[in-house]
C-alpha cells in the first residue's frame, strides 16, 4: 500500500478544504503516498461542491478530465468522488459515469481509508448515508494552506433552513465541536508553524447551540486567544440575527482577534428576505452594522448578496443597489440565484430569466467596484501591519501580503516590491498605490 499515490482535489468552499485535509491526513498514515498531478496518481479522489449551479459543473468538469486522464492510458485506475455532489447525486454518479470507482458523501470521509480498501479488492462502493460525523483534535490532518495560516472548522451542518439553499441536506444538522477540542486543534495548530486561524463553520455564530444551549462563538474566541504563537484569528460566516454584544466586545478587546467580520445578508428587501426564511429587512440590517462599526472601530466588513431570487422586482433590486451604495460595505461578493431542486424556492413561481439576473448582478458589481477603489485609495500613504504570503505567482520580483482587513482566497491582497520578508512574518508596509481591490506597498523599518 505504501507504493500506492493518491491525487486529492478539493472544490468549492474552505470547509470542504478541511475535510480534503482529514482525508490525506488519515491517507498518509495509513502509507498512503499523495502527489499533486493525475499523472502521478494511483487513486484519485475529488472533493466535490454542489452547492450552486456553477459549483457543480465545475465538480462535473474535474471529474471528467480525470477520467479521460484515466483512459487516455496515463494514471490515474481508481477514481473516488466524495463530498457535496456524491450526498446529493450519488446514485446518477454511479449509473452515468461507470468510471468512477467510489462515492463517498459528506459523512463519511472519515473512513477514506476502508472505502479504498474495498474498492482495490474489486467492490463498487457507495458510502453515503446521513452526516453526522464531526472531526476533533485526534483526528489526522495534513494541511494543504500555507503553513502559516489554517482553516479551523468549528462545526458542521446548518439548521437555518434558507429557502434556496441545499446545505442542511447536503451537510445535515448542525453539529459543534467541543471548545476544548478546538483549543487543542488550535496549539497543534500553532505548534506546526500557524500564525493566522480561521474560524469556519455553515454558521459560526451558531456555534455551540446544540452543546451548550446557547451561542459559544465569543467564549471560544476568547479560549483560542490563550494559544501561544497563533497571533491572528479570523472569523468566517456569521449570520446577522446572531451578532451579539459579547462577540462585538471579543473582537474588539482581544487583540488577536482580527477586525474583521464576514456576515452574509443575502438581500434587504423584507419580502424577499422572507421568501429566503431569513429574518431581518433594510431597517435592522442597517442597524446591525451600525453596531458592529460602533463597537469595532476600523473594522473591516464582508457581505454576501444573492440577485435573481424568484419573484425580486425592479423596486427591491433597487432597494438592494441603494442599500450598497449607503453602506459601502468594503467587501461584497454576488451570487446570481442558483435554482437548486429539493430546496422550497426552486419550487417557488416567477423564476427570473437568466438575462435579467446577469444583468442585475453587472449592475450591483459595477457599483461595488468603484466603492471598493475609494476604500483602497483611501488607504494609500497609510502604514499598516501585514502578515506575508509568500512569493507571489506572476513574478518572483512581488511578494504577496495580507492585512487584517483581506482573509485569503477571497479577498484581495498587497503587493510588496521593495523588500521580500519570508511567508508568515509580520511587517509594517507603507501602502503606495491602490487598483479596484487590491494595494501596493513597501516595507518599512
Amino acid at each position: 500500500m505504501s507504493k500506492l499515490s493518491v491525487l486529492i482535489v478539493s472544490l468549492g468552499c474552505n470547509k470542504n478544504l478541511v475535510d480534503s485535509e482529514v482525508m490525506a491526513g488519515i491517507l498518509a498514515e495509513k502509507g498512503y503516498r499523495l502527489v499533486s498531478t493525475p499523472k502521478e496518481a494511483d487513486i484519485a479522489i475529488i472533493n466535490t461542491c454542489g452547492f450552486i449551479e456553477s459549483a457543480k459543473q465545475e465538480s462535473v468538469d474535474t471529474i471528467l478530465d480525470v477520467i479521460d486522464c484515466s483512459q487516455s492510458g496515463r494514471k490515474p485506475s481508481v477514481i473516488v468522488v466524495a463530498g457535496c455532489l456524491s450526498q446529493r447525486y450519488a446514485d446518477e454518479l454511479l449509473h452515468e459515469l461507470p468510471q468512477i470507482n467510489a462515492v463517498v458523501g459528506t459523512g463519511e470521509f472519515a473512513r477514506i481509508d476502508e472505502i479504498l480498501d474495498r474498492v482495490l479488492s474489486g467492490e463498487r462502493v457507495k458510502a453515503v448515508g446521513q452526516p453526522r460525523y464531526l472531526y476533533d483534535h485526534s483526528t489526522p490532518r495534513l494541511l494543504s494552506t500555507p503553513s502559516h495560516y489554517a482553516y479551523l472548522k468549528i462545526a458542521d451542518g446548518c439548521n437555518n433552513r434558507c429557502s434556496y439553499c441545499a446545505i442542511p441536506s447536503i451537510r445535515g444538522e448542525m453539529r459543534s465541536r467541543k471548545i476544548e477540542s478546538v483549543v487543542l486543534e488550535a496549539k497543534q495548530l500553532a505548534a506546526a508553524g500557524c500564525k493566522e486561524l480561521i474560524v469556519v463553520a455553515q454558521d459560526t455564530t451558531a456555534y455551540g447551540l446544540d452543546l451548550y444551549g446557547r451561542p459559544a462563538l465569543a467564549e471560544l474566541l476568547r479560549s483560542v486567544s490563550t494559544v501561544e504563537g497563533i497571533e491572528w484569528i479570523r472569523v468566517l460566516y456569521t449570520y446577522p440575527s446572531r451578532i451579539t454584544d459579547d462577540l462585538l466586545q471579543v473582537i474588539a478587546d482581544e487583540p488577536k482577534v482580527v477586525r474583521y467580520l464576514d456576515i452574509p445578508i443575502q438581500h434587504v428587501s423584507k419580502r424577499i428576505l422572507s421568501m429566503m426564511n431569513r429574518p431581518g429587512d433594510r431597517a435592522s440590517l442597517s442597524k446591525t452594522l451600525d453596531r458592529i462599526r460602533a463597537a469595532i472601530p476600523g473594522v473591516t466588513l464582508r457581505t454576501s448578496l444573492i440577485v435573481g431570487f424568484p419573484g425580486e422586482t425592479e423596486q427591491e433590486f433597487s432597494e438592494l443597489l441603494e442599500f450598497v451604495a449607503e453602506q459601502e460595505i468594503d467587501r461584497v461578493g454576488v451570487f446570481v440565484y442558483s435554482q437548486e431542486e429539493g430546496t422550497p424556492a426552486a419550487a417557488m413561481p416567477d423564476q427570473i430569466p437568466e438575462e435579467l439576473k446577469q444583468e442585475r448582478y453587472a449592475r450591483i458589481m459595477e457599483l461595488q467596484q468603484r466603492i471598493s477603489r475609494k476604500k483602497m485609495m483611501h488607504r494609500v500613504g497609510k502604514v499598516e501591519r501585514v502578515i506575508i504570503d509568500g512569493v507571489s505567482d506572476e513574478s518572483p520580483l512581488i511578494t504577496v501580503a495580507r492585512s487584517e482587513g483581506e482573509a485569503p482566497e477571497v479577498d484581495g491582497a498587497i503587493y510588496i516590491g521593495n523588500a521580500h520578508p519570508p511567508a508568515g512574518s509580520f511587517v509594517n508596509v507603507t501602502i503606495t498605490d491602490a487598483s479596484d481591490y487590491d494595494l501596493v506597498g513597501e516595507v518599512v523599518e
